[in-house]
């Protein structure tokens, strides 16, 4: 009879049409949380563009969801308030930043040339990218400061090198204390006295001027966990690993 369907088919039809549901409503989760993630990344996105235009303090948000071109009331689905929205900015970004870097000190041995190169990384993409170079100096001042990221990550490296006797510090938190130090309050003090002579000198100018001020800091730095000043500078001054010329 053929309006009658026999019960094994009925079974399968049984077993298909959740099947189906099932899968219909993974696709539309996967899709709002697709969607979700791209309307958070608009947002940091855009809160990065104003702050280099206007600075943190500055920057609203309403003009940020403005430029996001996302509804006001979608922000607070993603953060609880700008200064949420900032700490997620900058653990973003420097998340990314920090797992490049490993990339490109992941085929050094030497510990010391690994902590010169990342001094030397980290600095010249913040004299090259001013804003992110504040935002730098903002994070490595936090209380946080050592248990996300590049923190962890220098703590890894000092750790490294006073294992393998080539930091003669005992105590791998002070050493990376002192890195900091060195490093943002040259960083603070480069970013200062550049920011009147970016617009009247050249790149050409201007870069070499840089990476003899990376240079000086990573000599510094190596001085402090027990290098000896001509070894330091012969370290600071090697050629860097590819992946670093495009900072």
């Amino acid at each position: 009879m053929s309006g009658v369907r026999s019960p094994r088919t009925s079974r399968r039809e049984a077993v298909e049409e959740p099947l189906a549901s099932r899968e219909c409503v993974a696709e539309q989760s996967s899709r709002r949380l697709r969607r979700k993630r791209e309307t958070r990344v608009r947002l940091l996105d855009a809160a990065f563009v104003l702050v280099a235009k206007k600075g943190m303090d500055s920057v609203t948000i309403n003009e940020i969801t403005d430029a996001a071109d996302v509804g006001s009331g979608s922000f607070y689905n993603h953060f609880d308030s700008k200064e949420g929205l900032f700490t997620a900015l900058i653990e973003w970004l420097f998340e990314e930043f920090a797992d490049t870097l490993d990339g490109i000190v992941g085929g050094l041995s030497d510990p010391a040339e690994v902590l010169a190169v990342s001094v030397r990384h980290t600095l010249l993409r913040a004299c090259r990218d001013p804003v992110w170079g504040q935002l730098l100096i903002r994070e490595g001042l936090s209380a946080r400061a050592l248990s996300t990221g590049l923190g962890q990550r220098l703590l890894r490296d000092m750790r490294r090198g006073i294992a393998q006797r080539r930091f003669t510090v005992a105590d791998e938190l002070l050493c990376a204390i002192s890195a900091i130090g060195t490093v943002l309050a040259g960083l603070a003090a480069e970013l200062h006295s550049s920011s009147s002579k970016r617009s009247r000198l050249s790149r050409k100018v201007l870069r070499p001027r840089e990476e003899r001020f990376v240079e000086n800091i990573a000599t510094v730095v190596l001085q402090a966990v027990g290098l000896k000043r001509m070894e330091a500078e012969k370290i600071a001054r090697r050629p860097m690993p590819p992946g670093t010329a495009s900072v």
